[in-house]
């Protein structure tokens, strides 16, 4: 009852404070409102790009490995040198990969360019090509607005065909259905025969809208293959590890290429997990720019409080005197300013908080970028803000439980 009672009174002390010396007070927790603003509003943002980017990367799958030439290394520094001279990973290889396997549920062979696609005056300059094999939709699914994929004997036969995304149908067909429909890549004609669904950009900028799917055997005679990145791209059986995986294909690979017990290994093999390491160190590295920027602002805002308390204690030097002259003890004088200045950096963490909040339903409806101020983000502004009131609190309360009573008593301010 005594705590229940204590924690009453320093909120009415802090209520006091705010009502009473209102610019004094807001002035002073100004402080502390913009600092937790800045290190909030910075998590916020990055807790939710990182959703985003582990989503999209994710959407690849966790059980997915990439063999291809040169290994992903975000950053600079990457001994370029040692894989120039790589080869690139072949359809042969990946038919062996897939023979010798025993963890490998489908692989598909893939490879992009650059090329503009035509259909009468309607012109889509620039137009992603991705050639791959037929297994691909096994190992990267997409779902189609309309039509039909490869046949297995159309894939193979590298036929002139097509599928093609949403924002390429609406360019190179704008007022008649593509299925069916013509149109000319490569200086060759190509029979649409589905249209992807439509998906938006990714975070990356990337979309499935702006790409057009040819079998690879089509474009083997018109583009040179070990000049242009290709990929191999490898999914794991149910219940296979992907270092399972990645341990037997490095076995694999070094077997068709022939490579000696003690030569490097000349290509890459990559998985998703890379790109969120990555990422995850270069969010480290931006929190602590957060931090540093809202610390400035929440050490202001520390000074504020203690500010206040300075004050709040002279004013009521002669209350505590009464106090302690009854028998309150020190520590009970020390909590009940400790307490307040508690309460009133809360207060100021609350409103920079809640200004986040609005920022966040404005980001959301305005901008289209989906934030959102999580749980952990409100606990941990509470958090800091309950912190620094305490530890800018703890000096002016001590010299307040430390005042002799009789001369406190005596006290005229």
């Amino acid at each position: 009852m005594a705590l229940l009672k204590l924690i009453y009174e320093s909120l009415v002390f802090a209520y006091n404070s705010l009502v009473i010396n209102k610019i004094r007070t807001f002035l002073s927790l100004l402080g502390i409102t913009i600092g937790i603003f800045s290190i909030i509003s910075v998590f916020t943002v990055f807790d939710s790009l990182q959703s985003n980017i582990e989503s999209q990367i994710n959407s690849l799958g966790s059980n997915v490995l990439f063999i291809q030439k040169w290994p992903w290394i975000m950053g600079g520094g990457m001994p370029w040198w040692k894989y120039f001279q790589r080869p690139q990973p072949t359809v042969k290889e990946m038919r062996e990969i897939l023979k010798r396997s025993n963890t490998v549920a489908d692989a598909t062979f893939m490879f992009g360019v650059q090329r503009n696609a035509y259909n009468g005056d309607n012109t889509v300059d620039d137009v992603t090509i991705l050639s791959v094999s037929y297994e691909y939709n096994k190992v990267m699914p997409f779902d189609l607005q309309e039509g039909r994929y490869f046949t297995q004997n159309e894939s193979h036969a590298g036929r002139n065909i097509a599928i093609i995304g949403a924002n390429i149908a609406k360019n190179l067909f704008p007022h008649e259905d593509p299925l069916a429909r013509s149109f000319k890549i490569f200086g060759r004609r190509l029979q649409v025969i589905g249209v992807i669904k439509k998906k938006g950009e990714d975070m990356f900028g990337n979309s499935s809208d702006d790409r057009i799917i040819v079998p690879v055997n089509f474009t083997r005679g018109l583009v040179n293959a070990q000049k242009i990145n290709s990929s191999i791209i490898v999914v794991s059986k149910p219940y296979v590890s992907v270092d399972a995986m990645r341990d037997e294909l490095t076995g694999i690979m070094r077997s068709i290429r022939k490579l000696k017990p003690r030569a490097d290994d000349n290509f890459a093999i990559n998985q998703t997990d890379i790109i969120n390491k990555s990422f995850d160190k270069l969010f480290g590295v931006l929190a602590m720019v957060g931090w540093i920027i809202g610390g400035f602002s929440l050490l202001v805002g520390g000074f504020g409080i203690a500010n206040i308390m300075f004050v709040s204690v002279k004013e009521r030097t002669n209350q505590i005197g009464i106090q302690k002259a009854l028998g309150a003890k020190k520590y009970f004088i020390l909590l009940q300013f400790l307490f307040e200045a508690f309460f009133l950096a809360v207060m100021g963490g609350i409103v920079g908080l809640f200004i986040v909040y609005i920022l966040t339903l404005i980001s959301s409806s305005l901008v289209g970028f989906n934030l959102t101020l999580t749980l952990y983000n409100i606990m941990l502004g509470i958090g800091v803000s309950g912190l620094i009131g305490i530890i800018s609190g703890f000096i002016p309360a001590w010299s307040a439980a430390r005042l002799d009573p009789v001369e406190a008593m005596r006290s005229t301010f």
